[in-house]
């Protein structure tokens, strides 16, 4: 079956300001964001992609734009079931007050339990998610054969939830995991079961130094978090 390669956007302003942006309009890449984008074509100049996909909204679309240009012709498109997890009440929110919240502790501790007020469950946005996923691997695989390769750009949440998926995990672990933006995540899918081929892959390490203000840089937080400073 296809090889997908999971891509989150770029970092956005509302990372970089502690805003849980969900499907908020208008959310855009900030400065460094826009420059991870712009290497995004160079990163990925060895493979033969054979189409991409986005999440509808804007931080993505901008991720993929650059690439886009770097490849006329490529094929394109938009699929709703990969768009950012609906937070509901909690979208625009501040981080930093969310985690006084107590459905903050179900959401990092028991996330199959978390539904969010006015939005949807965290179980839903995985089921969508991985219901993507396995359609466009078929359709991929039906029109460009068994080896093709395709990029998916999404949000962090949402390729959290398709990485526990394809390890066997409960989603109720998945905050184990952590994608920095624009990370790429590679997933080979078998027809007997899925390979982690790459997991959070920026080439940049910086992120693994220590910060002055402490903390873990994001690794657990609804969103995905933001990445190097």
């Amino acid at each position: 079956m296809a090889t997908l390669i999971l891509v989150r956007h770029g970092r956005s302003t509302a990372n970089t300001s502690g805003v849980l942006a969900g499907r908020t309009p208008g959310v855009a890449l900030d400065e460094r964001g826009a420059a991870q984008a712009a290497a995004l074509p160079g990163r990925l100049a060895g493979v033969p992609l054979a189409a991409v996909v986005s999440s509808p909204l804007q931080r993505c679309r901008e991720t993929l734009r650059p690439l886009l240009d770097a490849r006329p012709g490529l094929p394109f498109h938009t699929d709703e079931r990969i768009s950012e997890c609906d937070y509901g009440d909690w979208s625009g929110r501040k981080l930093a007050e969310l985690n006084d919240e107590p459905l903050m502790e179900i959401v990092q501790a028991h996330a199959s339990a978390a539904a969010f007020p006015g939005g949807e469950s965290m179980r839903a946005m995985q089921a969508r998610a991985v219901d993507a996923v396995q359609d466009w691997n078929a359709r991929i695989e039906a029109e460009h054969g068994e080896d093709a390769v395709y990029a998916m750009c999404s949000h962090g949440d949402i390729i959290k939830s398709v990485v526990a998926d394809a390890l066997g995990m409960h989603l109720d672990l998945f905050q184990r995991i952590h994608v920095d933006p624009c990370s790429l995540t590679v997933i080979r899918y078998t027809r007997l079961r899925p390979f982690l081929v790459r997991l959070g892959d920026t080439g940049d390490f910086a992120a693994l130094a220590p910060r002055e203000s402490g903390g873990n840089g994001g690794a657990g937080e609804v969103g995905g978090g933001a990445g190097a400073p």
